[in-house]
């Protein structure tokens, strides 16, 4: 990863595109003062307090009325980017309202938490956030530099919403503005069907019988012991591999 030096005087980037610019003390204030709002504003609603627990969002929702589709972007854009699973809201939404509004809904506030843990990432906490970036993420650095688009368009389609993810495009090089549109295009498929067919998912899980259940959970163990086991193995051979090509001691 880039150190802080690199940050403030960025090289020149393989796309040909300009080089961030460096964050000022302004543009830090200004993004920290944007969360705390965030945070006194939907705990003055009593927004943290319900939304911390998924089945009081439909009934907080419908009691703020005309408020509730203000209120669902709130909380979604104040508790995501920190924690709160993106899911509970995008499979909420469906269940609330009708598809169309569901899925405009859960599109502006998956953007805005995105905008929320980019920039936080970017402005605020770089160094803190940097130590913590996984390693399935940093493996796409280069591709970042040389492919924005299409890499930020990849990983939000494959990964969704994960807040590291954010911050990943937080410390990297990627603009702000590739990084926005990069996200809006890969965000539209997953939470279209998810706004689609979330309904109708609900129902047919509800009323799958226990035979269902228990063939899906053998399946999934199946799965994750067959992964499991192809992993070592895999994991076994390269060290053998290793091994056979360092010189004897």
């Amino acid at each position: 990863m880039t150190s802080s030096d690199e940050f403030v005087n960025p090289a020149p980037r393989p796309d040909g595109e300009p080089p961030a610019p460096s964050p000022s003390f302004a543009a830090k204030a200004a993004v920290v003062l944007a969360v705390i709002a965030l945070l006194v504003t939907a705990e003055r609603l009593g927004i943290l307090a319900d939304f911390a627990e998924p089945a009081k969002i439909q009934r907080t929702l419908l009691d703020l009325g005309p408020y509730g589709y203000l209120a669902f972007v709130l909380a979604y854009a104040t508790l995501q980017p920190f924690g709160v699973p993106g899911t509970v809201f995008i499979f909420a939404a469906p269940l609330i309202w009708p598809w169309p509004i569901a899925f405009a809904l859960s599109m502006t506030g998956t953007m805005a938490a995105s905008v929320v843990g980019f920039s936080f990432a970017r402005f605020v906490a770089r160094d803190f956030v940097s130590k913590r970036i996984p390693v399935r993420f940093r493996r796409y650095e280069a591709a970042l530099e040389t492919r924005g688009f299409a890499t930020v368009v990849l990983l939000r389609f494959v990964f969704w919403m994960p807040p590291l993810l954010h911050a990943f495009f937080g410390v990297s090089k990627v603009r702000f503005g590739t990084h926005f549109w990069g996200s809006l295009v890969g965000y539209i498929v997953p939470l279209l069907l998810v706004s689609y067919f979330g309904e109708r998912m609900f129902e047919a899980a509800r009323r799958a019988p226990a035979s269902v259940w228990v063939g899906t959970g053998a399946a999934v163990v199946v799965a994750v012991v067959g992964y499991l086991v192809v992993r070592r193995r895999r994991a076994a051979q390269r060290n053998e591999a290793m091994r056979a090509t360092q010189p004897p001691g």
